[in-house]
């Protein structure tokens, strides 16, 4: 049918985007009644100049991006959903993307760009690529598509959808129809392909990294892996620009894949050490298993590092296990301060991320490599239906670790003269620290005591000290470090009853617990920011402690242990097999028991096991197929198990061998009233049987169902059939009557 010109109102201005019209057939517009439109040299002007009946104050339609963010990074791809709420639906729909304030009639007015996802479903329109309409005019519910970000620079973008139900046009500018995106700021955290500008910082800085695990059965608890799941040891460093170990939208390199997939930070580590001149630090910190534990069972995995004007960034990751090539981590995290300082702490939830070298959808698929090798790329809850994170509705992925990087000492002259924490005051007069505990492990002392009290009454400069005591020296010949330790620190200063007029700093993190396990003592420390006008000191309180618990099955003297082992081969030779690694006890059994694995075991996959061909039972043999003269009987089995993965193939499943009844004679009519006696034995024999129930001792059998369909489209599935009991014989000393079912094999073409 065709509309008149009076059934659409056409518009001589430019519509800032009323969303147009879908498809022409969809409202069954003419070519006529478009050549009214007014012409125009504004880009895609036909389209936007055609509007149709506009409704106010509907709900049923929405458009969302993918985690219905507030900011677009540049360049990335998101994925864009136009749905309709049961039981409404539409036929057809437009879907564009302006650059905020733009009217659409020119092609610079336009941002980004759509990407298909089913061309089935979507097509660009012929007559305005920018735009997306539907392929064919139907009822539908739901479309997506992708929506690449335009580059750096373009500000804020509007995308806008029209949907088409019946002869309605439904839009408009604000609203369920409407997604207004900004482009994210550069200081955004999470971002890699970032410009990254030059350090202006003096001196060097020290930090301390500490990843907190959120991944647990309780926070994710679809297909959550009860056993082996774990986060395997953190590998990075602290680095250049010219450095880039891991980033969004890059290849991963061979020690990024052997982290991804294995959790093997070996290969990575010695790539990192190749970039000597590029980095400063290499970070490393201890696996974690499991995944998830309370603090005050075991402390959160954490690592020390330095950073210089020259390599102010870090990155790390770990992988997350069982998973197929899932990692969290940062990726030029930049620490250097626009004000010629050091970041005092930065705190980011993580969420996992693609390396881009295996096509496993679950946490424990098997392996199967992405070949060609893809970009990595963050996960989203719409990959795979089977994915642990899938969300039909699109939404963000809940994080599943956080890591915290904190400040803890500046080295050297400064550039920055106001100094922003008690560290910053004292750092000239800190002795240079070493990166790792070089005492021995021969050498068994007592916790450190609490800090004593800072030797200045005043608000001067001063020390304060812990002690601890040497228990046991295993080896004479080896020295033991001193037992005092000394720290700068600053006096409390004078007091003041107005305190509420200072200004304090947030509290710093809590320190580790005083001791290695049972009961102890942390703490924690803030400083004074700004001090009053009147130049009081402050008394609001500069220290807090808490009591703390490691663990409460303890030993006075700590494990010694080696280093673990390399993995063993794997225990089979094809298949899913299992693989261990062990560490010895170096610690004299009389000094105290040890709690600690002596082993570990995880899964291993190799290529899959050759499967060959099974088959049933030969039938038996049938008669023969003449009632005189030769002729012959077969008999048959069925395949039960095609062969697979280079398996033995099928034998013959029809065998034939001759028979021989007797002569036939000559006679014709001698010969048919054989024939008849022949035929009249084998019918009162069949009707013998199911009287009797021969087939099936003690009862009679219904026919064998039709095969049911195969579970599977193809890679091996299974069809059933079943022969069900007609009748069960009382008289019947036989117990084998019962209901059947055969098995067999379908669709073992590879998928």
């Amino acid at each position: 049918m065709r509309l008149s010109p009076a059934s659409v109102k056409l518009s001589g201005s430019p519509a800032l985007l009323a969303l147009a019209l879908p498809l022409a057939a969809a409202l069954a517009f003419s070519d006529e009644t478009l050549d009214k439109v007014p012409k125009s040299e504004g880009y895609c002007s036909r389209i936007l100049r055609v509007q149709g009946t506009r409704r106010e104050g509907y709900t049923e339609f929405s458009l969302r991006v993918e985690g219905d963010p507030d900011f677009y990074k540049p360049g990335t791809s998101y994925r864009v959903t136009l749905s309709a709420a049961p039981p409404s639906y539409f036929r057809g729909f437009t879907l564009i993307a302006l650059k905020e304030n733009r009217e659409g009639d020119k092609e610079e007015d336009h941002a980004g760009t759509f990407q298909i996802i089913d061309e089935e479903e979507t097509q660009f329109m012929s007559n305005c690529p920018v735009a997306v309409t539907e392929s064919t005019p139907r009822r539908r519910t739901r479309i997506q598509v992708f929506w690449i970000a335009p580059p750096a620079g373009t500000g804020c973008v509007i995308l806008k959808a029209s949907i088409v139900q019946k002869r309605i046009i439904y839009f408009q500018d604000e609203g369920s129809l409407t997604k207004k995106v900004c482009e994210q700021d550069s200081t955004f955290d999470g971002v890699t392909d970032r410009p990254i500008l030059d350090c202006c910082a003096c001196g060097t800085a020290k930090y301390r990294l500490t990843f907190y695990g959120n991944w647990s059965e309780k926070t994710h608890p679809k297909d959550y892996p009860r056993r082996a799941n774990h986060w395997s040891a953190i590998i990075g460093g602290s680095h250049s620009k010219n450095y880039v170990l891991w980033e969004y939208g890059g290849y991963a390199s061979e020690g990024v894949k052997q982290v991804a997939e294995l959790g093997s930070p070996v290969k990575m580590e010695e790539e990192i050490r190749q970039q000597s001149d590029e980095v400063l630090t290499v970070i490393k910190a201890k696996a974690q298993w499991p995944a998830w534990q309370p603090l005050n069972v075991r402390a959160a995995p954490s690592a020390e590092f330095s950073v210089d004007r020259t390599r102010h960034l870090m990155s790390f990751l770990t992988m997350m296990g069982p998973s197929p090539d899932w990692n969290v981590g940062l990726s030029a995290e930049d620490l250097c301060t626009k004000e010629c300082g050091w970041v005092q702490k930065v705190v980011q939830d993580l969420i996992p991320w693609d390396a881009g070298t295996d096509s496993g959808v679950t946490y424990e698929s098997p392996n199967k490599p992405t070949i060609p090798q893809e970009k990595i790329r963050p996960l989203t809850s719409l990959d795979h239906p089977q994915s642990p994170f899938y969300d039909p509705e699109g939404g963000s992925i809940t994080q599943v670790a956080r890591v915290v990087i904190e400040r803890i000492a500046r080295k050297g002259e400064q550039c920055n003269i106001v100094p922003d924490n008690v560290d910053d005051i004292v750092a000239d007069l800190a002795p240079e620290e070493k990166d790792e505990d070089d005492t021995p492990e021969t050498c068994i002392y007592s916790n450190w005591s609490p800090w004593s009290a800072c030797s200045s009454s005043t608000c001067d400069k001063g020390k304060r000290m812990r002690q601890r005591m040497l228990k046991a020296q295993l080896d004479l010949s080896v020295p033991c470090p001193d037992t005092q330790d000394f720290q700068p620190c600053m006096g409390p200063g004078c007091s003041d009853e107005d305190g509420s007029t200072c200004t304090m700093s947030e509290w710093i993190t809590w320190s580790p617990c005083s001791i290695s396990c049972g009961t102890g003592m942390r703490s924690r420390e803030r400083y004074v920011k700004q001090f009053p006008e009147d130049g009081s000191v402050c008394t609001l309180p500069t220290e807090e402690t808490e009591k703390c618990t490691v663990n409460e099955e303890c030993y006075t003297i700590p494990c010694l242990l080696s280093p673990w082992s390399e993995w063993s081969d794997c225990s089979v030779t094809c298949g899913k097999g299992m693989r261990t690694r062990q560490r010895m006890l170096k610690s004299l059994a009389e000094l105290g028991d040890c709690n600690e694995e002596l082993e570990q075991v995880e899964k291993c996959m190799l290529p899959e096991c050759p499967i060959d061909c099974e088959l049933t039972e030969w039938s038996q043999w049938s008669e023969c197929n003449k009632s005189c003269g030769k002729g012959h009987m077969i008999r048959t089995r069925m395949i039960q198990m095609e062969p697979q993965f280079g398996g033995a193939p099928c034998p013959e499943t029809v065998q034939r061998k001759k028979c021989r009844i007797r002569k036939c004679l000559r006679n014709p009519s001698i010969q048919k009233l054989r024939w008849r006696e022949a035929r009249e034995s084998r019918r009162s024999e069949q009707l013998r049987e199911e009287s009797d129930g021969e087939q099936f001792p003690g009862c009679r059998m219904r026919p064998w169902t039709a095969w049911s369909e195969c579970t599977k489209l193809c890679g091996g599935g299974i069809q059933e059939r079943y022969m069900t009991v007609k009748k069960r014989f009382k008289s019947s000393q036989f117990t084998s009557c019962k209901d059947k079912k055969e098995i067999r094999a379908c669709n073992v073409h590879p998928c």
